[in-house]
């Protein structure tokens, strides 16, 4: 895997945590937002805070489609779970939550199962394909 890849998935696993992260603190700021509460919902939307945690997930958004077409699925998102760990710590440490031992082991548990599932190829390895004569492409078959 090259450091492209890694930026992407490091993208994909920084972007969605923080951008929430700044959602929620603008929201228990905000309060009472609905859909039939136009305008505040709309001045809700106009906050800063609101507006980088927007422009974050659509980060994250971008950074998952690059790395769904650098690799695998099964790749793709147990790495990007590591957010996950990077979240519980934000709320931890940010927004002072209390988390319990359970919560940490689980924790634990998705960190060491992204090792397992990192340390295997990122993409499935296809027979070639060759195209027809009508233009479709057929797998070859061996």
């Amino acid at each position: 895997m090259n450091f492209r890849k890694y930026l992407v998935l490091a993208g994909v696993s920084v972007f969605a945590p923080v951008g929430d992260f700044l959602l929620l603190y603008c929201m228990k700021h905000v309060r009472n937002i609905s859909l039939k509460n136009i305008p505040a919902l709309l001045l809700a939307i106009a906050n800063p805070w609101v507006g980088l945690g927007i422009v974050l997930l659509l980060g994250f958004f971008a950074s998952y489609m690059t790395a769904l077409s650098l690799a695998d699925l099964t790749y793709v998102l147990p790495a990007s779970s590591l957010g996950y760990v990077l979240l519980a710590l934000i709320a931890r440490f940010a927004l002072h939550e209390q988390i319990s031992l359970m919560r940490w082991l689980g924790i634990a548990l998705v960190s060491g199962g992204v090792g397992f599932v990192t340390s295997g190829p990122e993409v499935t390895r296809r027979p070639p394909q060759h195209l027809s004569n009508n233009g479709s492409v057929a797998a070859e078959h061996s």
